[in-house]
């Protein structure tokens, strides 16, 4: 069908198949970075005819951008109880998932169990994290405060005095540029189809339903679409304006150090004030993130790698003999309320797997449930209520 302009592919009066009872529906995904990968795999596992379409490289924005940490203790704030419920669950999904996927795919994701350590610079720093750690562990996140001793027994490299530490053993990490290419595979293996550089030009629509996608000016039928196309997902052509997800980049700097892998400076993630430090198996040392409304923008600028360094090596002065071998920003998908976007949408078969902000890893298993279960089981997963579209609508109701 190329030369058919778009408009006339969105209105096609049958462009895509009616499912069957009993048949396993045809999904086009929108994305391909970790949810599009790992729910095309999981479809396509269960016996969906899956294609996966992404307007560049596989996996290389956010995805590859973040630093794999599975943090749903540490990262519980007041007032995010549901959200942390979804983190919860996806924590608790991941071991078995991770090795889910080693098996699909034969490839390694680095997925590491040593827990996660916090320590504080400051007595203001010290009064922050117990404030935050008396909350967590209300919630029912195992936690544990270390003194001085047992913190460099852990980690000897780190700052002598630190003004406060605390262990939490069930934060985990993942190495997400391992991920990407194992769930990549896991999809092929599966029969799933794997497009990159195929950028979706718009969902195509029949009587107000989602039929399938157009690429390259071309009808692709589907009978359910899945958009899952990061912080690029509020600006699909062919939905209604209306019934787009609110979401938006937020920018994020990050940079790599080289440690020596068989002698390296830190094996724990490290939350250090300002900065985090997630090490990995191949010796980088991953330092991150600045969180900055700066559009589509990802400059790396002086100032935000100089923010994250200074928080850093106030944590752990080794690393300022270590060389530097990457700096990059990356765009979180944020929503309104920095929580996920799960579930069927305002557009019968068109369902939603973005706005997942800084828990894009950690709410993986999780998002791979909640969106399996709508199209396979027509079932949301209860503790992904929550995050329907819709509840942007009923906030705002609420306040006229």
């Amino acid at each position: 069908m190329t030369g058919i302009p778009i408009l006339s592919l969105l209105q096609a009066e049958s462009v895509g198949p009616t499912p069957l009872r009993g048949a396993r529906p045809r999904v086009a995904i929108i994305g391909a970075g970790v949810n599009g990968l790992a729910i095309g795999w999981r479809l396509a596992r269960a016996g969906c005819p899956v294609d996966v379409y992404d307007r560049g490289p596989v996996g290389r924005e956010a995805s590859w951008a973040a630093a794999g940490m599975l943090a749903a203790g540490l990262e519980a704030e007041p007032g995010e109880e549901a959200l942390f419920g979804l983190c919860r669950r996806a924590q608790d999904l991941w071991p078995g998932f991770a090795r889910e996927v080693e098996a699909a795919s034969d490839l390694p994701i680095g997925y590491r169990d040593e827990g996660t350590l916090a320590v504080a610079l400051t007595r203001d720093d010290a009064a922050e994290l117990r404030f935050s750690a008396d909350y967590q562990s209300k919630l029912g996140v195992e936690l544990r405060w270390l003194t001085g001793a047992e913190l460099l027994n852990r980690e000897p490299m780190l700052r002598p005095g630190l003004a406060a530490a605390v262990h939490s053993p069930a934060d985990h990490q993942v190495d997400n540029r391992w991920l990407v290419p194992a769930l990549a595979e896991a999809l092929r293996r599966a029969g799933g189809g794997l497009h990159d550089h195929a950028e979706v030009e718009a969902v195509a629509t029949d009587h107000g339903r989602a039929s399938g996608v157009v690429v390259a000016g071309e009808a692709r039928p589907a009978d359910v679409v899945v958009l899952a196309a990061g912080a690029w997902s509020g600006g699909i052509p062919g939905i209604p304006r209306e019934a787009l997800p609110p979401v938006r980049p937020v920018k994020g700097q990050m940079l790599a150090l080289q440690m020596d892998p068989a002698a390296p400076l830190l094996r724990h993630v490290l939350w250090a004030g300002k900065a985090y430090l997630v090490p990995r198996l191949d010796g980088r040392l991953i330092i991150g993130a600045t969180v900055e409304e700066r559009g589509f923008d990802t400059t790396v600028t002086a100032g935000g790698l100089l923010s994250l360094l200074d928080a850093a090596w106030r944590a752990l002065p080794g690393i300022e003999e270590l060389p530097v071998i990457e700096s990059w920003a990356g765009l979180r998908p944020g929503s309104r309320d920095d929580a996920p976007v799960l579930g069927p949408s305002a557009i019968e078969g068109l369902v939603l797997a973005t706005g997942h902000h800084r828990n894009g890893i950690l709410l993986l298993p999780a998002t791979v449930e909640a969106v399996a279960g709508t199209i396979l089981d027509g079932r949301l997963p209860e503790v992904a209520e929550p995050f329907r579209i819709d509840r942007f609508t009923r906030i705002a109701e609420a306040a006229q």
